[in-house]
Order: structure tokens, then sequence, then C-alpha cells
């Protein structure tokens, strides 16, 4: 009875190296993944590193596909933390959110004054200026 039980438990330690390593190569995607889309929005991945927010089961054209969210903080000038986040299903970019920076030149911007909305529920994020009107 022993060797089964013995059996047993070094499957079960088989299954949980498995999944980690599993798990661990989904991330390193993941952060390979971010660093691109960074580069490609003008944003600086901080950290460079990614975490494992969440899972979730999706049912698409009648199956049934793991979906996995991760989290990841970016910079817009260099001196702030803005999160960021992305959907993987299997290798494939799902969904994506990074903070948004207002697209006018820095003299456009009045420091005191407040971010104004852009009709929609995103307020534009503006970069942070020196006492001088230099950005950072």
């Amino acid at each position: 009875m022993s060797e089964l039980s013995d059996l047993l438990v070094l499957l079960v330690l088989l299954a949980i190296a498995g999944l980690w390593l599993k798990l661990a190569r989904g991330r390193e995607q993941a952060t390979q993944e971010a660093r691109l889309q960074c580069r490609q929005h003008g944003l600086q991945l901080l950290d460079e590193s990614v975490g494992l927010r969440g899972v979730r089961l999706l049912r698409q054209h009648g199956g049934l596909l793991l979906e996995r969210c991760y989290t990841f903080e970016v910079s817009i000038d260099g001196n702030d933390r803005e999160p960021g986040k992305l959907w993987l299903i299997g290798h494939t970019l799902s969904g994506l959110s990074l903070p948004t920076i207002h697209s006018h030149l820095p003299g456009l911007l009045n420091e005191h004054e407040p971010p104004q909305a852009t009709g929609n529920n995103v307020i534009p994020l503006r970069p942070r200026l020196h006492k001088d009107n230099q950005l950072h």
C-alpha cells in the first residue's frame, strides 16, 4: 500500500512542477508582449516584469479557452507609475489596457489646470512639468 501512496505523491509533485513551468513560460511570454506594447506606445515598462492577476475560462466557438490576465507598471514620462494590464489566450494577445497621455505639446498645457474629459470615461494624463515648464 505504501508503494501506491508514494507513487501518488510523486505524480502530484510532478503535476505541480509541470504547472509551475507552464506558468513560468506564460509569464515570460507576457513580459515580452508587455515590452513590445510599451515600445509601440512610447511607454517605459517598469521593473521589466509582469504579475499574474487572474485566470478565467471563456466559452468561444463551442470550446473552452483559458485566458490569463497579467498586470504591470509603466511610466509615461519617467517620473510616474501607471498600471497596465494584458490578457493572453494561449500565445495570442486578447486584450490590452494602458494609460493614455494628452496628445498636445507641453507648451499647450497649463500645469495648474486639471485634465479635461474627452467625451468618454477616459481622462487623458498629462506629462509632469518642472517649475520652468520643461518635461522631467
